[in-house]
């Protein structure tokens, strides 16, 4: 599990940062040998020099029995809204993911998420994971365009995905749990401009998904172990398109872009922009819901240390969203006005 979940069960001692509190219990299906694949920025990766064991998504990921975290999580289950369990590329994980799933959901009373590995699905299987329990789904293609999937997650880096096999995984998934049950993780800064990065959030838009966006951070061990976080600047324009595009208020297309596929309208301006960028919410963490909150998985500091917060995972406060409007309208090369949101009105 994550180290924000063993620290939520009292597993891991430590506190978060400005009283963070984590909403969803996310679990890590793991093997002796690790994960069968090979992407470029994953600190699981089957090159990775630490195979995962001390750095995963920035954290710890120790283990645990499901016996020990179904007990304490039944002692704590007001602390939490979701469990999500994610596989990896391995040949037992598709039937060990219906097991748990299925253990999961007959002895906790929480929604649980799976996220899946569409390299190693075959037909029904999804249809497996829904009726062992789970009510939502999510596919990880993190990479915005074919070119940088095959990069770093295909034949690139000698690993077995295949951009088609996940974006029609994540097409089927929509059909077997519904309109607005699945999602789809994507990583900017992978290289992608931020015209591809909207293009592809609106492509799963289009099947019923919502985007769970995440910000690129080297992972140690990875293969891009010393590359560089995208800009502040170029994540907070797509995590603001992202929400505008899940809810339904603007679309891709009535979107404006530079020369170097950089945002320069959102298709909406104003006093309307300003409320939406002033609220905080597109700034926070994307993920599946709770029963009370929009996004449960909140992942604390999951795509960013907290001198660099990328996704709040709580609510954000007047400092925050002054920062925020000034990393929207500031880029690599120039600093320049975007719309009205460098200050309201």
């Amino acid at each position: 599990m994550s180290l924000a979940a063993a620290m939520s069960l009292d597993l891991r001692p430590g506190l978060f940062y400005r009283d963070a509190r984590l909403h969803c219990l996310n679990l890590l299906l793991t093997y002796p040998g690790g994960c069968r694949a090979n992407c470029s920025y994953c600190g699981l990766s089957r090159d990775a020099s630490s195979n995962g064991a001390e750095n995963f998504i920035r954290v710890e990921w120790p283990c645990f029995s499901m016996d020990e975290i179904l007990t304490r999580t039944l002692a704590r289950a007001d602390r939490f809204e979701r469990i999500c369990l994610s596989m990896i590329m391995h040949s037992s994980a598709v039937e060990d993911t219906i097991e748990l799933i299925g253990r999961i959901h007959g002895e906790v009373d929480l929604p649980v998420s799976v996220l899946v590995n569409p390299s190693t699905l075959q037909d029904g299987d999804l249809v497996a994971f829904y009726d062992a329990g789970a009510d939502m789904a999510a596919v990880a293609i993190d990479a915005a365009t074919e070119n940088l999937f095959v990069e770093h997650r295909g034949e690139g880096v000698r690993g077995g995905h295949k951009w088609d096999r996940y974006w029609n995984t994540l097409e089927d998934a929509a059909l077997t749990f519904g309109d607005g049950n699945t999602g789809v993780h994507l990583i900017a800064g992978l290289g992608e401009t931020e015209q591809e990065m909207i293009g592809a959030i609106q492509r799963a838009h289009l099947l019923g998904s919502r985007t769970h966006l995440f910000s690129f951070y080297p992972e140690r061990g990875s293969s891009l172990g010393n590359a560089v976080p995208c800009s502040a600047g170029h994540f907070r324009r797509i995590q603001l398109a992202r929400f505008l595009i899940d809810c339904n208020i603007a679309i891709a297309n009535q979107m404006e872009f530079d020369d170097l596929g950089r945002l320069s309208s959102f298709g909406i301006r104003g006093a309307k922009l300003d409320a939406i960028v002033e609220s905080g919410d597109p700034f926070m963490t994307s993920g599946c819901p709770g029963r009370t909150l929009s996004c449960a998985c909140n992942r604390p500091f999951g795509d960013g240390p907290p001198s660099d917060i990328r996704s709040y995972p709580f609510r954000l406060e007047d400092d925050d969203i002054q920062l925020v409007r000034k990393q929207l309208a500031t880029y690599m090369d120039v600093s320049r006005p975007l719309e009205s949101i460098i200050a309201p009105g």
